[in-house]
């Protein structure tokens, strides 16, 4: 247990500190702490560095590599992952399963193979697999004769946490139109006031998982879309390169990859075919 300190002394962070602690957080997740987050990361991590009482960053990383439990590893990466969401983040994409892809994937699948396969990767605190799931139900025909499965996963088990409960503030869907969030809400009550939670009906589709993209993954059956937005923003090129591969590999045929408007592929190797802004397919 590192030495108690008085919760106000001030910790600096040295060049050296953030060398090891931004080399071991690459080394993970592939996230890549350039020369300018810095102070970021000393600020993220200060509340930790308060709670635990470490004396200096240099004792703080010590403790963490020599945590065999890997719990403190978890509560750092925790610390450095942004997870900024809402529901129906990029409208775009949304636009783009309602006339395009789901349209074309029904045709394709036809009356006797009605499944989809859906992955949202970087799920944050659940506002995504949600949203999807309502663009689901609300854009299929008749979305009860298909089987439907949205893997939800993220890095953080905090948000996680946050994700599986499925309760918001009321303000969080203020994207959605009154019948929307009744059909698919519930408001609460007493002590719940001001929240709402998502309702089981839509629940169900969803499961939700710890996942480092940067650890082999695989999945029981090929995926039809992947939901991989703003989470390469972070990583360098090489590591977006091998992302990639391994997330073509993992679509079926002619499957879709869906990545945030603010990110490109542009001077990266890949296989994907390029359909419009932050949309790509598998070939078919």
């Amino acid at each position: 247990m590192p030495p108690q300190l008085n919760a106000f002394h001030p910790v600096e962070m040295t060049d050296a500190d953030f060398g090891s602690i931004s080399r071991l957080v690459y080394e993970v997740c592939g996230i890549n702490l350039t020369d300018g987050k810095k102070e970021l990361l000393k600020a993220r991590l200060g509340k930790v560095i308060r709670k635990g009482s470490f004396p200096s960053f240099r004792d703080y990383y010590e403790h963490v590599v020599q945590d065999s439990s890997g719990e403190e590893l978890v509560r750092l990466l925790d610390a450095v992952s942004t997870n900024f969401t809402g529901f129906f983040r990029e409208p775009q994409h949304f636009d783009y399963l309602k006339a395009e892809f789901l349209p074309e994937m029904a045709a394709r699948r036809g009356y006797r193979q009605r499944k989809l396969r859906f992955w949202s990767a970087g799920c944050s605190s659940g506002e995504e697999p949600y949203s999807l799931a309502i663009a689901l139900m609300e854009n299929l025909d008749h979305p009860e004769t298909w089987d439907l499965r949205i893997i939800a996963t993220d890095l953080s088990s905090k948000v996680l946490k946050v994700a599986s409960a499925g309760i918001y503030p009321q303000e969080r869907i203020h994207s959605l139109s009154s019948p929307l969030w009744k059909k698919y809400f519930l408001k609460g009550e007493n002590d719940w006031e001001g929240d709402v939670r998502v309702k089981d009906s839509l629940k169900k589709y969803i499961s939700f998982e710890r996942l480092n993209l940067m650890e082999a993954f695989s999945f029981a059956e090929p995926l039809d879309c992947i939901f991989c937005r703003n989470v390469m923003i972070y990583f360098d090129k090489p590591t977006q390169a091998d992302l990639l591969t391994r997330l073509y590999h993992n679509l079926t045929p002619g499957g879709a990859l869906l990545i945030g408007h603010s990110e490109s592929l542009a001077g990266i190797q890949h296989s994907f075919r390029y359909v419009k802004p932050a949309v790509y397919r598998k070939e078919k």
